[in-house]
């Protein structure tokens, strides 16, 4: 039963948060700062998340053959490569070096 609260709670709080972003003021939306964050946010959350699912495994920080893979897929950022040959290359290096025992 205790299950069923919990998901309950979660419904109502996901639709109280959401009437909540329906309740600003429009005005409030338009001041330069705010819209400079709700640009940089989804961009700054994306990449903690990457990094915690690269160097964490539960509790602990962990350097393995996905931080290599995220190391190649930089190179190729850097090197303006297209996002199917960057997504490519750090396929490849993390199973290079999961293959060599890293």
């Amino acid at each position: 039963m205790t299950v069923w609260i919990a998901i309950a709670a979660t419904a109502v709080g996901c639709y109280l948060v959401k009437l909540l972003g329906l309740l600003v003021p429009a005005g409030a939306l338009e001041r330069p700062l705010v819209r400079r964050l709700a640009a940089l946010l989804p961009v700054a959350l994306l990449a903690a998340l990457t990094a915690q699912q690269t160097f964490s495994t539960g509790h602990h920080l962990e350097l393995d053959a996905r931080g290599a893979g995220l190391a190649a897929a930089a190179v190729a950022l850097l090197l303006r490569a297209p996002f199917l040959v960057i997504v490519g290359a750090a396929v490849l290096v993390t199973a290079g070096v999961r293959a060599l025992g890293g």
